[in-house]
């Protein structure tokens, strides 16, 4: 019965959250949406431009002003249509240069790198990237202590999660300490720690993620106004954890409204690219890349395609079945032998297969570019990092579950000039993957901000 329950209540929830979509966010018939001008020739086409936006405080009926019947706007109200002004201006330069990408032909930034086809639309990509740099603010809540909060692990499989973090924390380019002026509010809390110092092994309470977390936002939303007032919808989380997306369901508004940055980015566990971002998995071993990075030149890669890993998930059962140590071409290990370099294999191997394991994403993704490797990609209903940016299709290889026993087929039939192509692509695309402390422009901490720049874009708080 109380399984019972709690199902109905999420159904229920569910219910009242697509009504307030609906309703409170008013999405217009006649506006444009990003994805009409942004993302042409990208398959996502679920970006929405929400022109009328949130109304009043979910826990307010009437703005504090409200007297005698009629409502006077406050200061509050005045900053935050300046803040909307300033998103529909951006709005509408992306969409002039999108417009006129065809008589467009240099990019005046030393730092910026257009050649080949790793963009989706170079130009526009520019364009907000660079009023990214020049508008957007993000707040960051000082509620709550490390371990738990405002600090993450920034070595192993989950380093992007503390490295983010620590980032953000010290930044200065982007993070202000004046709310008012804030386009987003980062929510500081560690999936990794809390579970790493709250979760019991044996009991396994998955509770203390709701008391964690449903506590926090509690004491965000009783002390400040700005998660009540857009029910969420200008806030955002990042977790590189597995348990990332479960870790919000405790809060229903943090779960279907708010940002999610998550490396864990799986539709069919209920990962939303309307309003959530991806972003890459991203194992390090050191804390750095620079040892990671570089490989042979293709015409000495003698090694067709290479993986290596543990047998676990749904996928990794099928490559072994039909490639475990069977091919002189397609080294396939479950257990890597002592005399072989994990690393140098990579290096020296022209595709680097990259399967999900017991969750979508995968480190080997980031490891494969890195080592200049085609990755190739065998994941299902699994939403590339950057995606709505960067065109994959021009620097990996994408296989269905159902063409892993024609993998060597696959890719012994693509032509050498296509496998240059991608090679080369993959040098130019590394560099939105790198870890750099301080970062560096268009590196993995700035595409992660621009990815919720873009989010933000089509929201209108009101």
């Amino acid at each position: 019965m109380r399984q019972f329950m709690q199902t109905f209540s999420n159904v229920i929830f569910l219910g009242i959250t697509a009504f307030i979509l609906y309703v409170v966010f008013d999405l217009s018939k006649g506006s444009k949406s990003l994805s009409s001008f942004y993302f042409s020739s990208s398959p996502l086409t679920w970006i929405t431009d929400i022109s009328k936006g949130v109304s009043s405080s979910a826990s307010m009926p009437f703005p504090s002003s409200y007297t005698d019947g009629r409502t006077r706007k406050t200061n509050g109200d005045q900053k935050l249509e300046k803040i909307e002004a300033g998103l529909a201006r951006a709005r509408d330069l992306i969409r002039e240069t999108t417009l006129k990408q065809n008589q467009l032909t240099t990019l005046e930034d030393a730092d910026y790198v257009p050649q080949g086809d790793i963009y989706r639309n170079a130009y526009a990509f520019h364009r907000s990237y660079i009023l990214m740099e020049k508008l957007f603010k993000i707040f960051v809540y000082e509620e709550g202590e490390p371990p738990l909060f405002h600090f993450g692990p920034c070595k192993n499989i989950y380093s992007m999660e503390g490295i983010f973090i620590n980032l953000m924390e010290t930044n200065t380019q982007f993070r202000t300490q004046n709310p008012d002026e804030a386009h987003v509010f980062f929510l500081p809390f560690s999936v990794v720690m809390i579970l790493e110092h709250l979760f019991h092994p044996i009991t396994r309470d998955k509770a203390v993620l709701e008391r964690t977390i449903g506590d926090y936002v509690h004491i965000i939303s009783e002390k400040y106004p700005f998660w009540n007032r857009s029910y969420g919808a200008d806030h955002f989380m990042l977790s590189c954890h597995d348990w990332g997306p479960r870790a919000t369901w405790y809060v229903k508004e943090l779960y279907f409204i708010s940002i999610r940055v998550l490396c864990n980015a799986n539709i069919s566990e209920h990962f939303n690219p309307k309003k959530d971002a991806s972003f890459p998995e991203i194992n390090l071993v050191t804390g750095e890349t620079t040892s990671l990075t570089g490989g042979l030149p293709p015409s000495n890669r003698t090694i067709l395609a290479f993986f290596a890993g543990g047998m676990h998930g749904r996928i990794r059962p099928t490559l072994f079945e039909h490639w475990k140590e069977k091919d002189k071409d397609v080294l396939v290990y479950e257990k890597l032998p002592e005399e072989i370099s994990y690393q140098e294999t990579m290096k020296k191997s022209k595709y680097c297969i990259c399967p999900s394991g017991y969750e979508a994403a995968s480190p080997r993704i980031a490891e494969a570019i890195y080592a200049e490797c085609v990755p190739v990609i065998i994941s299902q209903q699994y939403v590339l990092p950057f995606s709505d940016v960067l065109n994959w299709d021009s620097f990996s290889v994408q296989v269905s579950v159902s063409e892993i026993p024609k993998l060597k087929e696959i890719l012994m039939g693509i032509p050498e000039d296509q496998y240059l192509r991608m090679h080369e692509r993959l040098k130019q695309v590394q560099r939105h993957f790198m870890v750099n402390n301080p970062p560096k422009k268009y590196d993995v901490f700035h595409m992660i901000i621009h990815s919720i720049w873009l989010r933000r874009l089509n929201v209108h708080v009101k």
